[in-house]
């Protein structure tokens, strides 16, 4: 029977099994057997929430390959100023800054509170964080939640820096009909079945 896992990826690692440079997740997996269990995709050293471990091969690709279309929804925090014009330009698919660009499939936001920048600043992590609070602290920002179905590397930030704006806290909560468990903290791990 294969075997399904969610885990609450902590913001400072990285999605490896192995790095001479970097913490990775495994410092949080030892009760899992990880020589038969995988990632599903992946999330990068800032990003927290959702990353499915599984040894299902044919599920993985299924969730990861950008034919299945697979949504991924994330829970952000922007530094700049959001509106129904950037909402349409995302909607519509926008080309996405560096590595070859290319056009991004259409992404949608649903915006959920604005607010600035002194008031959010125990959301702000990863390296970049004394840079980004150095900011005038009355630095408009916005949050919201955005659904994405390609997993580009960088691809939410990306898409956020296409409208003008910069992520400073991403958390990933769902992929495909798996939802975050909101009992899990970071760090913490537990198993789960899949229907197909």
């Amino acid at each position: 029977m294969p075997k399904y896992y969610q885990f609450y990826k902590p913001a400072g690692c990285i999605t490896a099994l192995r790095d001479e440079k970097e913490p990775t997740i495994m410092q949080y997996l030892d009760p899992l057997d990880m020589s038969v269990l995988r990632p599903v995709g992946r999330l990068d050293r800032d990003t927290e929430g959702l990353l499915i471990l599984t040894d299902d091969g044919a599920y993985n690709q299924r969730m990861t390959h950008p034919q299945s279309g697979i949504e991924k929804e994330y829970f952000f925090w922007a530094i700049g100023i959001f509106h129904e014009e950037k909402q349409q330009k995302l909607a519509r698919g926008v080309m996405l800054p560096g590595m070859m660009d290319s056009t991004a499939r259409p992404a949608h936001i649903k915006l959920l509170q604005t607010n600035i920048l002194k008031n959010i600043k125990n959301e702000v992590k990863g390296k970049s964080r004394e840079r980004i609070l150095k900011n005038r602290p009355d630095t408009p920002v916005f949050s919201g939640y955005i659904t994405v179905t390609e997993g580009r590397k960088h691809e939410v930030k990306r898409l956020l820096k296409s409208i003008g704006c910069y992520c400073v806290y991403l958390k990933r909560v769902r992929m495909g009909n798996i939802q975050l468990n909101p009992s899990l903290r970071p760090g913490e791990v537990m198993e789960f079945t899949v229907n197909c």
